[in-house]
């Protein structure tokens, strides 16, 4: 069953959703050859209990930590670990924070150093395609809408879209109905209605979109060992236009004020 939610409902969904973004931000001060996942990870669990928040991911269906933390061929759901991050190294973040009763969801694949170009492109497309999906997120459009546009983006491309991850509702839940494939007909699916709010997530392959389960339960990568990159924000849908809940801006302010270049 798909839960509707009032204005002031989506307004403490917006709390949740911008301590995920300035969680972010913190991450986009600290990135940089060298750093492990688990100290991002220290640094996150700190910040958003520092802020009023608890992390939604720690002990989810037996989650360790604060941060899926997914560098390279890892899709999501990587589990900090004290290994050095290396120089040209992507590194897709997911983080979601329960704060006033809502949850938050958002995630954003951050360049450790100088990457390749095609790494970048694979970041830029990816990111589009999330961009593309999103602006579907007005009532009367149809769910399909926004998993179409998120595939035509990353398939024009050349890029694989891993269909066996998807969005989903946020709320009261962390991952509540609907799903949100990021692939799909145009024109399928529920029609969109104003109150409803979920996290499109488009997780996007340089290669094939086939991928596999590693032994420890969680960590998801590509079949082929080539990167993945993964973008996501919380949204509500709108009458004219969607409202972006969460937000890439702090992020981006950080990387811009260490010269770092955003894709």
């Amino acid at each position: 069953m798909i839960y509707y939610k009032t204005k002031e409902e989506i307004e403490l969904i917006r709390l949740s959703s911008l301590l995920v973004a300035k969680t972010h931000a913190e991450m986009a001060k600290l990135i940089q050859p060298g750093i492990t996942s688990k100290q991002l990870d220290v640094r996150a669990e700190e910040f958003i209990r520092d802020n009023g928040g608890v992390p939604a991911f720690k002990g989810y269906r037996g989650f360790p930590a604060t941060l899926c933390v997914s560098p390279e061929d890892e899709v999501v759901h990587g589990i900090p670990n004290d290994k050095p991050v290396l120089e040209g190294t992507i590194l897709s973040i997911d983080c979601g924070v329960l704060m006033n009763g809502f949850y938050g969801d958002s995630a954003y694949t951050f360049a450790v150093g100088e990457i390749s170009n095609e790494k970048k492109k694979l970041l830029r497309i990816t990111k589009e395609s999330l961009l593309k999906g999103i602006e579907n997120a007005v009532e009367g459009k149809r769910l399909g809408d926004i998993s179409f546009a998120v595939q035509l983006c990353a398939e024009r491309n050349g890029y694989g879209v891993v269909r066996e991850l998807v969005g989903h509702g946020v709320g009261k839940k962390l991952h509540e109905e609907p799903e949100v494939a990021n692939y799909g007909k145009q024109g399928s699916g529920i029609v969109l209605k104003e109150g409803l709010v979920i996290a499109v997530e488009p997780m996007i392959n340089m290669g094939r979109k086939d991928v596999k389960h590693l032994n420890d339960g969680w960590t998801i990568k590509t079949k082929d060992g080539l990167p993945s990159a993964h973008f996501e924000h919380t949204v509500a849908v709108g009458k004219e236009k969607v409202d972006i809940l969460s937000s890439f801006e702090f992020i981006e302010i950080e990387l811009r004020k260490r010269n770092i270049e955003v894709i």
